[in-house]
């Protein structure tokens, strides 16, 4: 029957998509909703003066043959119809502080982490080893984030902070803050982020570090071809803003077009509050909807896009990741916004493999949401527009002059190639991806109790659920692997494990 369906997953971010490939692959009719113009959540990209950018995903680690990602997209049938750029070998982030002329390198594989630290750390060989050491068995003990099928996490491994595992690795500060340079990644806080956080984070870049040509929506865009391959549907502007029930039994949902769709069984890729009210607060027990809503969640951001002039700045094959000062290292997140911005991530587009001169520039910095409250009740988006007045533009410029004046002290005539450039605040994460007050990666984890952040897939209602940043992980890897944990639940850990090793391992006879 027309808008019957065995699976309907509400959001098209990198989870909902993951989900709905597994799923039709093994036979079931799918159908995914999404709200907005553009599928993909942080995989969204937009175009300004012809130069396209990203919204969410700057690179991609784990995408050599054999390696994590590529086994997951592997089996989604999406890895061979990927355009990548692999970044610099020696140095795919660099680490840099303001009064210190050294830029710190992150390199790819261990071996060359190692050796291209020691070049400013020559003493300190055996301790960034050890670190290498140790986060490869932090990520070894995850069973899923290695296509394992294994023993629950290890409680020990959960409870251990970032910064005091640093702290205890060596006296040298400028090393322990190097290593953390990157922290921005996950939303590092030394008072609370674990070390499962930090080394599931850049573990995969350090094994591999791939840039996207031509952005990252070309994934959202394999994703979804691949299925419909399988037979499975998709629709845009369909926002669900209802649930349905027989009795008890959930059976479907209902958009803001009054269109309805029935199902029997339910995937929520968005917002876990958002998801709760659309359920019913009381369908759910009352302990679990108050820790839900005493989560924390992480920071926002305000980004700026630069797009440059022709062959006017030269394309730079890594990223940066710069603090004003050593002491924000870990501090980043409890910003004084008197002072910001106390750091930033700079990253580049690629548009060719062989790219001489760069198109464009993205340029990231935390903010918190209560900078941009004011203007919490509009919304603004493609499918949605709204026009949030003249502050909130003055508001914008003067942010964007004060990152540019930062931008300028790394790179002093960057102005003068300078053809234009956008912004994105915190309400327009909020609008465009949909998480709580625009937080980048979700719920804030905390060592100092683990088990409050960790969200089952499984929900109380039997046919309902859950997959995202929220579930697992944040990141293109740690969605992905969430999307695989959820379909799990419904298919059964062995045998989804056995297929994508099978999948990965198949030969082609001649």
């Amino acid at each position: 029957m027309e808008n019957q369906y065995d699976i309907i997953i509400i959001g098209s971010g990198m989870g909902g998509l993951v989900s709905s490939i597994i799923l039709a692959k093994e036979g079931l009719k799918v159908c995914v909703l999404e709200k907005n113009n553009q599928y993909g959540g942080n995989l969204q990209t937009f175009v300004r003066d012809k130069v396209i950018f990203d919204t969410g995903v700057h690179y991609i680690g784990g995408l050599e043959k054999g390696q994590n990602l590529y086994q997951y997209f592997k089996y989604l049938g999406i890895i061979d119809g990927l355009r990548l750029k692999r970044m610099d070998e020696d140095a795919y982030d660099y680490i840099t502080f303001d009064g210190d002329p050294n830029k710190y390198p992150h390199a790819q594989g261990y071996d060359n982490f190692v050796d291209q630290l020691c070049v400013f750390f020559p003493e300190e060989r055996a301790t960034i080893q050890k670190y290498c050491d140790k986060i490869r068995r932090v990520c070894d003990s995850f069973p899923m984030y290695n296509v394992e099928e294994g023993a629950p996490y290890d409680q020990s491994v959960l409870s251990i902070k970032a910064k005091d595992y640093l702290d205890g690795l060596t006296d040298n500060e400028d090393l322990k803050l190097v290593l953390a340079g990157s922290n921005s990644l996950y939303g590092g806080n030394g008072e609370k982020t674990p070390l499962y956080v930090h080394a599931l984070s850049v573990n995969s870049y350090i094994q591999s570090s791939w840039r996207c040509i031509n952005g990252g929506s070309q994934i959202s865009k394999l994703l979804v071809r691949q299925l419909r391959k399988f037979g499975g549907e998709i629709f845009k502007h369909q926002e669900v803003n209802e649930f349905i029930y027989n009795e008890d039994q959930l059976i479907g949902v209902k958009t803001k077009k009054d269109k309805v769709y029935y199902g029997k069984q339910f995937i929520s890729n968005i917002d876990l509050n958002a998801t709760i009210k659309m359920v019913g607060e009381d369908r759910f027990r009352k302990s679990f909807r108050k820790r839900i809503e005493r989560l924390e969640v992480t920071p926002s951001s305000f980004s700026i896009y630069i797009a440059f002039k022709p062959k006017s700045f030269p394309y730079l094959n890594h990223n940066y990741y710069h603090f004003k000062n050593k002491e924000m290292v870990w501090q980043g997140t409890n910003y004084d916004p008197a002072k910001w911005p106390e750091g930033y991530m700079a990253s580049m587009g690629v548009h060719a493999d062989n790219q001489k001169y760069a198109e464009s520039m993205s340029v990231m910095t935390y903010m918190h949401f209560s900078e941009v409250e004011q203007w919490a009740d509009t919304k603004n988006t493609v499918a949605h527009k709204d026009d949030r007045g003249p502050e909130y533009e003055a508001f914008k410029q003067k942010h964007i002059e004060l990152l540019l004046t930062e931008l300028e002290k790394k790179f002093p005539n960057i102005r003068e190639s300078i053809l234009s450039v956008y912004a994105s605040t915190p309400l327009s994460y909020r609008d465009y991806i949909g998480g709580q007050k625009g937080n980048m990666y979700g719920f804030e984890k905390d060592a100092e109790n683990p088990m409050k952040t960790f969200i089952s897939a499984r929900t109380k209602i039997p046919n309902l659920f859950l997959t995202g940043q929220s579930v697992n992980m944040h990141g293109m890897l740690g969605v992905t692997i969430g999307g695989f944990v959820t379909c799990s639940e419904i298919l059964g850990k062995e045998y989804l494990i056995n297929k994508i090793k099978d999948k990965v391992n198949e030969t082609v006879k001649p």
